[in-house]
C-alpha cells in the first residue's frame, strides 16, 4: 500500500475527477529513480474505476527505433484507425508497420494520437499513463505531448513519470509536480512493512541513508537485515539502489544473469526472443526461475518485463564489454530478417567492434525506413551509427551531414551542429562541406542570429553555385530571407549577387524563384521599379501551378503583399494552408499562417487575421517553434493596436522588443503597433517618435512602407508639419507600381494640402481604395474631420458615419472612438456601439475559425482535423458559439458573412 504522498495523491483525484466530468488534464511527475512515481500511477490505475487504462513505458533501449512506446501504448487499438481522417490514419499505418505510407510530417502522428485517444474516450473517461516516460523514443513522447498539450474538453487524464537523468526531459506546456522524499514516519511505516525485524540503529541508519527514497527503503533493508556496514561516506540514493540490485543479481547462477543480460540488451519484453538467444548460450526457460523468485523480473505469456527500470540498468551496465557483445550478436541471430529487420540491425551495429561496410550499409536503410515513418532522431541515430561502422573517410563524412540534417529536422540544434562541424572536417567535398555548413546556418538561426544564418548560408552556396546551382539556390534563398529578418542589407546584397551568378536552365521551377528574389534585394534597395514585374512573376507563377514548392509559395505570398497585390497574395496562401491542412503538414503550419494573418491585416480582416495569429501561435508553442512564436506576436501587437486592446499590446510589444538586436524587422512591426496605438489615443508626439523611427529604419522598404500615412498623420497631428514630408519620396517611388499605394499617398497629400487640393487628394483617395475597408475608414475619417473644418456639416457627417459603422464592425474600437467624437463635435449624439452590431465580434479567434468551417459544412471530425483538435473540443467550441451569435443549429450560421 502507497505510504504518504497526501498532496500528491489528492491533485490526481482532482485530476481524475475532472476528467469524469469532461474536462481534460495532463500532468507530469518529476523525482529521482525509486521516489515513488510508478507507485502513484499505479494509484490512479487502481482509482480509474468505471475508466478505460491505457499504460506505456519508455524502454532506454528502444530509443533508436522511431514509434516504438507509441506503438507499446497503441497497438491494440490498430482496428480503431479507421475512424480517424485520411491523412492521420495512414500516419500510423505507417509509423505501426501496416503500410508502406510516408509520413508527410512527424507532427502528424501526434494529431493522429489525439484523435485517437479522443475517441478512444468516447467511450468512457480514459486514464493514459506514461512511466519512464524520458526513456521513450524521441518520436513518441513527441506525439503524445503534443496530444496531452490539445485535449482541452474530452474525458481525459494523461500522466507521464519522468525519472531525473543528466539529459533533460522538456515538458513544456504541461503542468509538472515534483516528488521529493517520503517524511520520516511515512518512511517509518514503509520499513514497517517490509523488514519489521530491523533493529533501532539499523533502521535510523537506512531512514538517514534512504533519505525518504521509497525503493532504497525496501531494497536496502532486503539486502542490509542486521549487518549494514556504514560507508565510508553517503552514496547518492540510485547508486545504493543499484549496488542493492548488483548484490542480487551475484547472487544467481551464470545461466540465469544470462538470460537476464539478453533481456536487458533487447529491451523489449519478448520472451520467446530472449529465449531463442539463449539458446546459444545453453540457457534454458528453467534458468529464468530464479530471477523470479528473487522478484527481479516478472513472466507472462510471451513477455518478460523488470520489476524496475534500475534492474534493467544494473544488469546491462555492469555486464563485461565482451559479454555485451556476444548477447547482441546471438539477439541479432534469433530475430527474424524479415519481420525484425531494424532491431537486428541495431543489435548488429552494437556487436560491431569495428568498421563494418556492411551493417553501415544496412543502418543506411533503416534510418530511411525511419525517416519513411516521420522518425527523424532515429534518422540521425541510425546515420551516425552507420557513420562509425564506415570503412572510409569519405562515406563516414557524408553519412554524418545526413545525421546532421536529420538532427536538425528533429530539433536538436547541438547534436546537429556538432554533426555538421565533424562532417566538414572530414573532407574537402564541396558538397558535403557546403551541406554542413547550410546546417550549421539554421541552427544559428535562433541559436545566434538571423544575419548569422544568412552569411553561413552565402558561405555554403558559394561552394556548389556551379556543380549544384539548384541547391545553391535553396540555400541563397535561405540567406536572403535570413538577411531581410536581420536587416542586414550588406549580406542581403552580397545573397542576391551570388544568385545573379547562379545558372539554371530556363524552364527550370526555381527560375522565377531566383528572379524574384533578385528583385526583392532591388525593393530592399529603394528602387520598386525594378523589383515589381519579377516578385509578382512569382505569384503569378505559383497561380498557375509551375511552382508548387512549400517554401517558395510562402514567399511568392510574401512577395503579393510587398508589392501591394494582396488579392493575389491572400488566394495564394489561403491555398497553400488548405493544402498543408490536406497534407497534415502541422509543422509548415506556423509559417504559412504568417503571411496569411499579415494578407488579412491589410485587408482589414482583422478577426480572421486575430484567428490565423491565435492558431499560428498554439501551434508554434507546443510544437518548439520559439522564434515563429515571437514573429506572429508581431503581428499580434499590430492587431492589439487597431483593436484598441491597450494592455495586450504593450505587453506583446515588450516581449517581441526582447529580440530587437537579433531580429529588428519583427521589432519594427510591434513599433509600428503601437505608435499606431498612440496616434488613435491621441498622442501624437509619442506616435511620432516612434512611427519615424520605422519609417526611416533599415526595415523601411519592407512591409513598413505601409506605415508611412500613419507617420505623415501623427506629425501633422503633432504640429510638426516640416516632418511630414520625410518618408514621403519613399512610399511615392512605391505607389508609382500599385493601386493601394496610390491611394495612402493621395491621402497623404490631401492631408498636406489646402482647399480644393486637397478635397482632390482625398476623392482620389477614396476611389483608390475599395476593397480595404480599413484604410477607406482611416480615408473617410480624415476626409471628415476636413470637411468640418470647413463648415461642410452634413457631407462631414455622412463621411464620418460610414468610417464609425465601418470601424465598428470591424472592431477597430479607437478609431471607432475617434469617429464618433468627431460626430459629437457636429452635434450628433454619441453612440456607443456594443459589440452587439456584430455577434461575430463576441466570439474567440478559435470559436470564430470553428464557426467559419462549421459554416462551411465541414463536420466536428473534419474540422478537428484541420485545426489539429479533437472533435469533442470542436463541438465545445460550437456549443459556446452560438448562444453568442444567436442561433441554435448549424444550418443558420449560413445568414453570417463568414
Amino acid at each position: 500500500m502507497l505510504k504518504g504522498r497526501r498532496l500528491e495523491r489528492s491533485r490526481l483525484e482532482r485530476l481524475l475527477a475532472e476528467a469524469r466530468d469532461g474536462r481534460s488534464g495532463a500532468l507530469v511527475l518529476r523525482g529521482e529513480a525509486g521516489i515513488g512515481k510508478s507507485a502513484l500511477l499505479d494509484e490512479v490505475a487502481s482509482a480509474g474505476h468505471g475508466m478505460r487504462v491505457l499504460r506505456g513505458v519508455g524502454i532506454e533501449t528502444e530509443a533508436e527505433l522511431p514509434f516504438s512506446g507509441l506503438h507499446l501504448l497503441l497497438h491494440p487499438f490498430v482496428d480503431r484507425l479507421e475512424v480517424l481522417p485520411k491523412q492521420q490514419a495512414g500516419a500510423m499505418r505507417s509509423v505501426f508497420g501496416l503500410a508502406e505510407v510516408p509520413v508527410s510530417d512527424p507532427f502528424l502522428v501526434g494529431a493522429a494520437t489525439l484523435t485517437l485517444l479522443s475517441d478512444l474516450a468516447g467511450e468512457r473517461p480514459l486514464v493514459c499513463l506514461i512511466d519512464d516516460a524520458q526513456s521513450l523514443d524521441r518520436a513518441s513522447s513527441d506525439a503524445l505531448l503534443f496530444a496531452a498539450r490539445r485535449l482541452h474538453e474530452d474525458p481525459i487524464v494523461m500522466v507521464f513519470a519522468v525519472r531525473d537523468t543528466a539529459q533533460p526531459f522538456p515538458t513544456p506546456g504541461i503542468e509538472a509536480m515534483r516528488l521529493d522524499g517520503l517524511d520520516r514516519d511515512s518512511a517509518m511505516e514503509v520499513l514497517a512493512d517490509c523488514a519489521p525485524e530491523l533493529t533501532v540503529p539499523v533502521r535510523d541508519r537506512l531512514l538517514d541513508e534512504a533519505g525518504g527514497n521509497p525503493l532504497a527503503l525496501t531494497e536496502l533493508a532486503r539486502v542490509s537485515r542486521d549487518g549494514l556496514v556504514a560507508p565510508v561516506g553517503p552514496l547518492r540514493v540510485t547508486g545504493r539502489v543499484q549496488d542493492a540490485f548488483l548484490a542480487q543479481l551475484r547472487e544467481l547462477p551464470g545461466a540465469t544473469r544470462l538470460l537476464l543480460l539478453l533481456a536487458a540488451a533487447d529491451g523489449t519484453s519478448e520472451l520467446g526472443v530472449v529465449l531463442r538467444a539463449g539458446v546459444t548460450f545453453g540457457a534454458s526457460p528453467v534458468d529464468l526461475g530464479p530471477a523470479e523468485e528473487a522478484r527481479l523480473v516478472v513472466t507472462s505469456g510471451d513477455e518478460i518485463r523488470f520489476r524496475h527500470p534500475l534492474i534493467r540498468s544494473a544488469v546491462y551496465q555492469s555486464a563485461p564489454h565482451h559479454q555485451r557483445i556476444a548477447v547482441h550478436e546471438a539477439l541479432a541471430r534469433a530475430l527474424s530478417p524479415a519481420a525484425d529487420d531494424d532491431r537486428r540491425t541495431w543489435h548488429r551495429a552494437a556487436a560491431a567492434g569495428g568498421p563494418d561496410e556492411e551493417v553501415a550499409a544496412d543502418l543506411e536503410r533503416t534510418a530511411e525506413r525511419a525517416r519513411h515513418r516521420g522518425g527523424t532522431v532515429a534518422v540521425a541515430l541510425a546515420y551516425e551509427r552507420a557513420a562509425r561502422l564506415s570503412a572510409d573517410q569519405e562515406g563516414k563524412a557524408q553519412r554524418i551531414v545526413r545525421a546532421a540534417r536529420s538532427a536538425y529536422d528533429a530539433g536538436r540544434p547541438e547534436w546537429a551542429t556538432r554533426l555538421a562541424t565533424e562532417a566538414a572536417a572530414l573532407t574537402d567535398r564541396p558538397a558535403v562541406v557546403a551541406e554542413a555548413i547550410y546546417v550549421r546556418a539554421q541552427v544559428a538561426y535562433e541559436s545566434t542570429s538571423p544575419a548569422a544564418d544568412a552569411a553561413l548560408a552565402s558561405q555554403g552556396a558559394m561552394l556548389i553555385t556551379r556543380t549544384h546551382p539548384e541547391r545553391a539556390v535553396s540555400m541563397l534563398t535561405e540567406a536572403v530571407w535570413a538577411a531581410r529578418d536581420a536587416c542586414a542589407h550588406d549580406l542581403l546584397r552580397g545573397a542576391v549577387a551570388q544568385l545573379e551568378t547562379v545558372r539554371l536552365p530556363a524552364d527550370a521551377a526555381l527560375a522565377p524563384v531566383v528572379a524574384a528574389l533578385i528583385g526583392y534585394g532591388r525593393l530592399a534597395d529603394g528602387d520598386p521599379g525594378a523589383a515589381v514585374a519579377p516578385m509578382r512573376a512569382l505569384v503569378e507563377a505559383v497561380q498557375a501551378g509551375t511552382v508548387q514548392d512549400f517554401v517558395e509559395r510562402v514567399i511568392a505570398g510574401f512577395m503579393g503583399l510587398l508589392t501591394a497585390d494582396d488579392e493575389a497574395a491572400t488566394d495564394v496562401l489561403e491555398s497553400l494552408v488548405a493544402d498543408v491542412r490536406a497534407a497534415g503538414s502541422l509543422g509548415w503550419l506556423p509559417y504559412a499562417l504568417e503571411p496569411l494573418a499579415i494578407g488579412r491585416l491589410l485587408r482589414g480582416d482583422f478577426r480572421g487575421a486575430q484567428a490565423d495569429v491565435a492558431e499560428g501561435i498554439s501551434l508554434a508553442s507546443d510544437i518548439g517553434m520559439d522564434m515563429q512564436v515571437t514573429v506572429l506576436k508581431a503581428i499580434s501587437v499590430w492587431l492589439a493596436a487597431v483593436t484598441g486592446d491597450v494592455a495586450q499590446c504593450h505587453a506583446l510589444a515588450g516581449e517581441v522588443r526582447e529580440h530587437a538586436i537579433l531580429h529588428p524587422t519583427n521589432a519594427a512591426l510591434a513599433s509600428w503597433g503601437v505608435g499606431l496605438l498612440d496616434l488613435a489615443d491621441g498622442r501624437f508626439e509619442q506616435a511620432l517618435d516612434r512611427l519615424d523611427e520605422v519609417c526611416g529604419g533599415p526595415a523601411r522598404h519592407d512591409l513598413l512602407i505601409r506605415a508611412v500615412p500613419d507617420q505623415v498623420e501623427a506629425a501633422i497631428r503633432a504640429g510638426r508639419a516640416d516632418l511630414a514630408r520625410r518618408h514621403l519620396p519613399a512610399l511615392a517611388a512605391w505607389a508609382e507600381h500599385n493601386v493601394v499605394g496610390k491611394a495612402l499617398e493621395s491621402r497623404c497629400q490631401a492631408m498636406l494640402s489646402d482647399g480644393d487640393q486637397a478635397e482632390q487628394h482625398y476623392r482620389a483617395a477614396l476611389r483608390l481604395i475599395p476593397g480595404r475597408p480599413y484604410e477607406l475608414s482611416r480615408t473617410r475619417l480624415a476626409y471628415g474631420e476636413w470637411l468640418r473644418r470647413q463648415r461642410r456639416r452634413s457631407e462631414a457627417r455622412l463621411a464620418l458615419t460610414q468610417a464609425e459603422d465601418t470601424f465598428a464592425r470591424l472592431g477597430a474600437v479607437r478609431w471607432a472612438e475617434r469617429a464618433r467624437a468627431e460626430l459629437a463635435v457636429l452635434g450628433d449624439r454619441p453612440v456607443a456601439r456594443a459589440q452587439a452590431d456584430d455577434p461575430l465580434q463576441r466570439l474567440t479567434p478559435q470559436e470564430l475559425q470553428v464557426v467559419r468551417l462549421a459554416a462551411a459544412g465541414h463536420s466536428n471530425r473534419e474540422i478537428a482535423a484541420r485545426l489539429y483538435l479533437s472533435p469533442r473540443t470542436v463541438g465545445h467550441h460550437l456549443y459556446r458559439a452560438y448562444p453568442k451569435i444567436g442561433v441554435t443549429r448549424r444550418m443558420e450560421l449560413a445568414k453570417f458573412e463568414l
